[in-house]
């Protein structure tokens, strides 16, 4: 089974996280995969719109921890979060289950987001010692508000769909049976409109590119450096070795 699928339906693009086992959770393997996929999309003319979902009853755990902790550094030149935040053609995300880290994250960079009734996203970063990363930090709070942003980066708080939909981070909340229709039905009404102008429209109202990249950067100088702090090595440990962190070392 290969851990990325991709599935051309119409004009779409399926950018498929396969890996249900280990709920979705992605390794650099993934990412780069995922990465070329829209790369490739994106210089096919009979592609309009991608669409990004996980297999299974979760969209992805994030991480895969084991994967991180071998990888290190070079996990922070992720090709595919790259690639997604400056990806011309129209992304649609489904979102069923968790959607963890990263999970969370890539929904930022998304124009449509459906979620099932029963989705729970979760930004664990400074339980890891870490920091937010491509540019959360500076998107979540500008949608949600600093206080509330607060309680999900910074104590770590899941939040559900009535939560995710009232910020803006979900356009659409339905029931998990009737995920599916609703994804096709923004697809199909997306593939309807001329291109260019979609492209064009996207371009627009992503005028403020610079600042997002500037800023992904500069989350992810101070992340790499976070990387290597005792509290970092110290929940990673924790993580892999299945028991609780030793909290005399957070200081």
């Amino acid at each position: 089974m290969n851990d990325i699928t991709l599935r051309t339906e119409g004009h779409s693009l399926e950018v498929i996280m396969n890996r249900p086992e280990k709920k979705n959770a992605l390794t650099q393997a993934m990412y780069a995969s995922m990465s070329e996929a829209i790369i490739s999309a994106q210089a096919n003319p009979d592609i309009r719109i991608i669409v990004i979902k996980g297999q299974g009853d979760c969209f992805t755990a994030g991480n895969d921890m084991h994967d991180f902790a071998t990888t290190g550094q070079s996990e922070l030149v992720n090709p595919f979060m790259q690639t997604l935040v400056e990806c011309r053609l129209p992304v649609v995300a489904a979102v069923q289950g968790v959607a963890i880290g990263i999970g969370t994250t890539m929904l930022l960079h998304c124009d449509l987001v459906a979620c099932s009734d029963n989705a729970r996203f979760t930004l664990p970063f400074v339980d890891l010692g870490l920091v937010p990363e491509f540019s959360s930090s500076l998107l979540l709070p500008q949608l949600a508000g600093h206080r509330k942003a607060s309680k999900w980066l910074m104590l770590g708080e899941s939040f559900g769909a009535e939560d995710a939909e009232s910020c803006g981070l979900v356009t659409d909340v339905v029931s998990k049976e009737e995920l599916e229709t609703r994804i096709s039905e923004i697809v199909k009404r997306l593939a309807s409109k001329p291109k260019d102008a979609l492209i064009k429209t996207k371009q627009l109202m992503k005028s403020d590119q610079q600042q997002i990249l500037l800023h992904m950067h500069k989350e992810l100088d101070i992340f790499g450096k976070q990387l290597i702090t005792p509290a970092a090595k110290e929940a990673f440990n924790a993580f892999l070795e299945k028991r609780a962190p030793d909290l005399s070392i957070y200081k």
